[in-house]
């Protein structure tokens, strides 16, 4: 019998192996970014406290419209940089979550450069 590749577990495998190289702390946190077939989400962690110190999705009520498509990927991104220089960072690593830097995470990420974030 053929089993159906599992393309989640596929994803958490990448990011675990993403994650060993990379990690946030509280002069340059980590940018991590969630994708879901509906929305999108970003975070800003700081991982030596274990905290979240910035946070925006397509969920938010500042992002009107679908949440499963660029144009909300790349207003998250910009909300998300707005957040994170209010609370004066202006330094992270971005962190893809597994995902393919393509459509959705690379829309998010430039929108987030064109905001003021560096990475």
């Amino acid at each position: 019998m053929i089993s159906k590749v599992d393309k989640n577990e596929i994803r958490k495998r990448k990011h675990l192996r993403v994650r060993k190289k990379i990690s946030g702390t509280a002069e340059c946190p980590r940018l991590c970014v969630f994708r879901s077939n509906a929305n999108i989400y970003a975070q800003v962690i700081d991982d030596t406290n274990g905290t979240t110190l910035v946070s925006a999705s397509s969920l938010d009520k500042d992002i009107q419209g679908n949440g499963g498509n660029k144009d909300a990927a790349a207003a998250v991104g910009k909300l998300v940089a707005e957040r994170a220089l209010a609370k004066d960072i202006k330094e992270v690593v971005f962190d893809r979550g597994g995902y393919v830097y393509h459509g959705r995470v690379a829309a998010l990420a430039e929108a987030a450069r064109e905001a003021g974030l560096s990475f």
